[in-house]
Parts: structure tokens; sequence; C-alpha cells
């Protein structure tokens, strides 16, 4: 007998558990435990529960442009730099081109650096930027060796500088400078300068014991 009523005490007791967890999801509305899934913002009005969206930047064009007739069409360009402007190999031109935003254009800016064929020695580096339908050159350097890109949203212009009796490939050291667009023209914001050291093979040798 005392058996027959410790197994139903137990047995009630299980009951309420099950009872009290079930109760305990509906209130929760899921099942009790974390729902997977997208999370969701707070109500808003209208009583609706919007899903959070993450943030999307304004569309830019993403259109790529010709290059090389951009360069042979500006009179910007120094006649030098069209001059080495030609094809290295069948139709192939020594120019590399990167796309980005430098100044806040709606399309994005083209940045163009024409190189020599023998040794891609940098010649020219210019920015366009499209104005009204049309690409205007914004900035132009023409003092080889020279090369532009984009970095973070700076442009970032390197040029090599050479000592008397450097060889082409071996230059003594770089000015980096960084420029930002403002009042519709790219200002010097800073500069920085790289010695490159010598190699170990240049340097004297010293015999044990000297």
């Amino acid at each position: 007998m005392v058996r027959g009523t410790l197994q139903a005490a137990i047995t009630a007791v299980a009951v309420l558990a099950a009872l009290a967890l079930f109760v305990s999801a509906c209130a929760t509305g899921g099942t009790g435990a974390r729902d997977e899934g997208p999370a969701h913002s707070d109500v808003v009005g209208g009583g609706k529960v919007a899903s959070a969206s993450p943030a999307v930047s304004p569309a830019r064009t993403a259109a790529r442009v010709d290059a090389v007739q951009l360069v042979k069409d500006d009179p910007a360009v120094s006649a030098e730099v069209k001059r080495e402007l030609k094809p290295c190999v069948a139709d192939e031109y020594p120019v590399d081109v990167s796309y980005g935003d430098l100044t806040g254009s709606s399309a994005d800016d083209v940045v163009v650096n024409v190189l020599t064929c023998g040794d891609a020695v940098g010649v020219g580096s210019y920015v366009y930027r499209e104005e009204n339908g049309r690409y205007e050159n914004v900035f132009r350097a023409e003092e080889p060796p020279v090369y532009a890109e984009i970095d973070r949203g700076d442009l970032v212009v390197t040029k090599q500088v050479y000592e008397k009796g450097d060889p082409v490939s071996s230059p003594s050291g770089e000015n980096v400078i960084t420029y930002r667009w403002g009042s519709g023209r790219f200002t010097e914001a800073y500069r920085t300068h790289n010695d490159y050291s010598n190699a170990v093979g240049d340097q004297p040798t010293v015999a044990p014991g000297d």
C-alpha cells in the first residue's frame, strides 16, 4: 500500500513539472529554447514587427572606361607620356587602372598609371573624375618613376628617388605622398621618405683577426 502511494506521488510531481514547463514555453511564445534565424527589431507604427535589415550604401557606378583612349584624348597629358603609351605585345598597353571613391562623386573615380614596356617604370599617373557624363582630369604626376594608388579613400603617390649612379632597378629610396580631396581639388596631406638599405653583399668584408 505504501509502495503504491509513493509511486502515485512521484507520478503526480512529474505531471506538475511537465505542466509548468509547458506553461512557461507558451508564455515566451516559442518552444522554450532560443529561436534560430534573423533577429527582429522592436514593434514599429501599425503594430507590425519589422525585420532588421543591413545598412545599404548608395549605389555607385561600376562602369569600366577605356583608359588608353582616355589618356590619349587628354590634353593635360604630356606628349612624352603619350609616346610611351603604345602596345608592348599585340594590343596590350602598359597601363594599370584602378577604380574607387576618391572625390565623393556618384561614379567611381579612375586612377591610371602609364608604364614603360621594358622595365615597367611609371612615367605618368592620373586621376579622372566623372562630371556631367564625362571624365575630367583632376590630378596628374609626370615625374618618373611615379605610381599612384587608392588607399582607404586617399590618393597615395609613390615617387622613387635615384642618386647618381643608381641603376633603374635599384633606387636609393622613395617618397610616399598622401593626397586628399577637398574644395574641388587634391591637396597634400602628408608625406614620408624611405631609404632603401644597401645589400649585405655590398658591405666590406673584414678578415678574422683584423
